[in-house]
Order: structure tokens, then sequence, then C-alpha cells
């Protein structure tokens, strides 16, 4: 099996609804996201997924959040925008543009970084 990974970044504010403390008063961070892939084939080059290809992915999907506030965003509007639902966001879109990989790569998992030291991981069943 193999896994290649590719981190991003993008910076945003929200607001968590129903939290008590500090964070559910609009705030911002700089997140950074890791996209994981993984599979057991590698293409005709030796590349699992290329690197620029997956990077693109990973920009069309950040483009809708970057340096907005995420509350007013879907579905942030309806769901807390808490680093955990972010992560499920980033899974669930980023998947629509990679339907059908010819080798079988699919996204292994997704880490959302909120702090340096604080993160938040989505992988599919």
């Amino acid at each position: 099996m193999f896994q290649v990974s590719v981190e991003e970044s993008f910076s945003a504010g929200h607001a968590l609804r129903g939290y008590k403390g500090k964070c559910e008063n609009p705030h911002g961070h700089n997140y950074k996201v890791r996209v994981t892939l993984e599979g057991a084939q590698l293409d005709s080059v030796g590349l699992l997924y290329d690197f620029v290809h997956l990077k693109q992915v990973i920009h069309d999907v950040m483009h809708a959040v970057d340096h907005k506030f995420l509350n007013d965003q879907a579905p942030f509007d309806v769901i807390n925008p808490s680093a955990e639902n972010i992560a499920k966001y980033f899974y669930d879109e980023a998947s629509k543009q990679m339907r059908a990989q010819p080798n079988g790569a699919r996204i292994a998992s997704i880490t959302v970084w909120e702090t340096d030291t604080t993160a938040a991981t989505y992988w599919p069943e």
C-alpha cells in the first residue's frame, strides 16, 4: 500500500454556536490542511497520484472558505465550523473531484489544524 500527502493552508473566521467559552465569539485561524491518499497500485509513471493535481483539488476546495467567515458559508451556516466538521467538509468536497481514479487511489484521511498544536482528523470507514 502506498500513501502520498499534501499540505496547504488558508485563513478563515468562525464562531462555535452552543459552545461555552471564548470560541463562542467570532475569531479566526490560520488553518493547515493535510490530505493523505492511499492505494495499492502506481500508474505507469510510478505515481499514486500527481502532487500537482492533488494540490489543485485542495485549492479548489479552499477557494470556497479562504478569507471567509465560515458561519456564513454552506454547510457551516447549518453545522458548526469545528475542526472536525471542516475536515469532513474537505473530504466530501475533494472526494467529488477524485471519483474513479484509474489506479484506485482514494482519500485515506484529512487533517485540519486550527493551531500548531491542535488538529482534527477525518477518515472514511
